[in-house]
């Protein structure tokens, strides 16, 4: 593969789910070579096209608990620049393919980690997703309206932002030291880690006495008129985020109200401005506001669904999404002047590069077919599975 920001950057990423699925797509989707080892006895639970998070891969299923799989593990890791690896604590020791055991053969190898709670403290060997990172970091409290539950944010946060997010920006920098160290290192990357650098902003602005711990009752958490999801005629919604005065004067204007009528950080005519919108808002549809607030700087937007959003004509004309293989999905980001990535591939089956990779490796057919034999390595064809 050529042509992308990452080409020639070879990485082998073991499978798990969530984050590191994910920091393999991005690293793919910026055209390094990634390699993902799949679990031998769990295929897909969706067909290939459909798994979007593995796209931009090549797979080879292993058995990583049958003897010979270490002696395998450790073959890609010597000509690996990047491992990446999902267990919980102490997995990939168990399994003799931990840091010590690949950066033993290969000094330059930066191995990265990913794990909900870290790898010290009391909740380090215990299980969790998403949603209990967040809780335990503090970014759950303050996500939803007044006097309601928190509201989780689907798992963007914890699994995503907070670990794959974190765990690429490592591994990138962990590379960048490289080239002045000419050795590698282990990166540590965990969600709960990630998700209290994400809450930097609010502990300052509670430093400052500007945020208040009751949930719905600030300028970003729907405290505000104007920083608010409203329903509109036709039971959509509209999305105001109109922060700073010239964007909430411009706004007021476009609903038909007098900016003077209404000051912007008078928090006890809040509740009566935030009525006073969701009746005006209430009188037209979705498409028509966003007709309305379509020349305008008002920070005003239309709430799309994910089967929408590919149609908005912003996203069309910047071919935010992509169609490959009949599944849309987003386009790879950010973007390159100079070297932009290759376009997408489908997701493979399940150790549909098993012998490819194995002769890459130096492995004649017979050590391969003994491979098979015992169970170490196999593929699957995955034909007609629902993408639900």
């Amino acid at each position: 593969m050529s042509g992308g920001p990452l080409a020639g950057l070879r990485v082998v990423e073991i499978a798990g789910i969530g984050p590191g699925p994910y920091a393999g797509m991005l690293l793919a989707d910026l055209s390094a070579e990634v390699l993902r080892i799949d679990r031998l006895d769990a295929p897909p639970r969706v067909s290939a096209p459909g798994n979007v998070l593995r796209r931009n891969r090549r797979s080879l299923a292993v058995d990583l608990k049958a003897p010979g799989a270490r002696e395998l593990v450790l073959d890609l890791a010597r000509t690996a620049d990047v491992l990446l690896e999902p267990f919980r604590p102490g997995v990939a020791e168990r399994l003799g393919i931990g840091p010590d055991d690949c950066l033993a053969v290969n000094p330059r190898l930066v191995y990265g980690r990913v794990t909900g709670w870290g790898r010290e403290g009391p909740l380090a060997p215990r299980a969790g997703h998403d949603i209990d990172y967040l809780a335990v970091a503090g970014g759950l409290h303050p996500l939803g309206r007044a006097e309601e539950r928190p509201a989780p944010p689907l798992n963007l946060v914890a699994d995503f932002a907070g670990g794959a997010l974190f765990l690429v920006v490592g591994v990138l920098a962990a590379l960048h030291e490289r080239t002045r160290s000419g050795e590698g290192q282990v990166v540590d990357a965990a969600m709960i880690d990630g998700v209290a650098s994400l809450t930097a902003m609010i502990h300052g602005l509670r430093a400052l006495g500007e945020w208040r711990e009751e949930r719905g009752t600030n300028e970003l958490d729907t405290g505000s008129p104007y920083y608010e999801v409203y329903e509109t005629a036709d039971g959509g919604y509209l999305a105001v985020g109109a922060i700073e005065p010239k964007f909430y004067t411009e706004m007021l204007r476009g609903f038909g109200l007098d900016p003077a009528q209404w000051p912007q950080h008078d928090r006890s005519r809040w509740p009566a401005l935030k009525q006073a919108l969701a009746e005006v808002i209430a009188t037209r549809t979705r498409d028509e506001w966003a007709a309305v607030f379509a020349d305008r700087d008002a920070c005003v937007a239309p709430v799309l669904a994910l089967s929408e959003a590919p149609q908005h004509p912003h996203n069309r004309a910047r071919g935010v999404f992509v169609e490959v293989a009949g599944v849309v999905q987003p386009a790879p980001a950010p973007r390159f002047g100079r070297t932009p990535p290759p376009p997408v591939r489908p997701s493979p089956p399940n150790g549909a590069d098993t012998d490819a990779v194995l002769r890459e490796l130096g492995y004649d057919a017979a050590r391969i077919a003994a491979l098979r034999a015992a169970g170490v390595v196999d593929s699957y064809t995955i034909t007609n599975v629902s993408n639900t």
